[in-house]
């Protein structure tokens, strides 16, 4: 039996129970807030029912707490780790997807000053808080998340060129 068929969001999972050994649902749906949640969307629902359907595939081990609240607890597999693995190494050409409801607004015929002026204060509070991110970041984070929050600080800077240029 193969088990189930794996998304982005089993690769998150998996991701992150490989790096800290050991989560409940609210311990991941925490971590995607801080780490991937930053470019990556997916619904807070899909971290407590994605461990349980992998834990039927083989891929975490699920253990529920004996006392107080009874927490389910998840632990990645061999096979887990190997399916991570291979999911790195295979290389993608899928283009990230864009859903910004400014962008629609204008091409719907929205004023481009209007938008301007909003769209500058939150993207330029956007890249505060990644350059805070980066600034504060602890010598022993990978080189993978130090290279992703690099991409998004290139991304927020080229948003304020963007909507820098509609305002004048």
């Amino acid at each position: 039996m193969q088990g189930p068929k794996l998304t982005p969001t089993s690769y998150i999972v998996l991701g992150l129970l490989s790096w800290t050994g050991e989560a409940t649902p609210y311990r991941l749906k925490e971590m995607v807030a801080g780490s991937v949640g930053h470019f990556w969307s997916l619904q807070h629902a899909q971290l407590y029912t994605e461990p349980e359907r992998l834990a039927r595939g083989g891929y975490l081990t699920e253990h529920r707490e004996e006392r107080g609240r009874r927490r389910k607890r998840y632990r990645i597999t061999d096979k887990g780790r190997q399916a991570l693995r291979d999911w790195r190494a295979e290389p993608t050409d899928v283009l990230s997807e864009l859903r910004d409801l400014a962008l629609l607004k204008l091409f719907f015929g929205a004023d481009p000053r209007a938008l301007a002026g909003v769209q500058l204060q939150a993207h330029r509070r956007r890249l505060a808080q990644y350059e805070r991110l980066r600034n504060e970041m602890p010598d022993d984070v990978p080189e993978g998340p130090r290279l992703a929050l690099e991409a998004g600080i290139r991304q927020a800077r080229a948003w304020i060129r963007f909507w820098a240029d509609l305002e004048r």
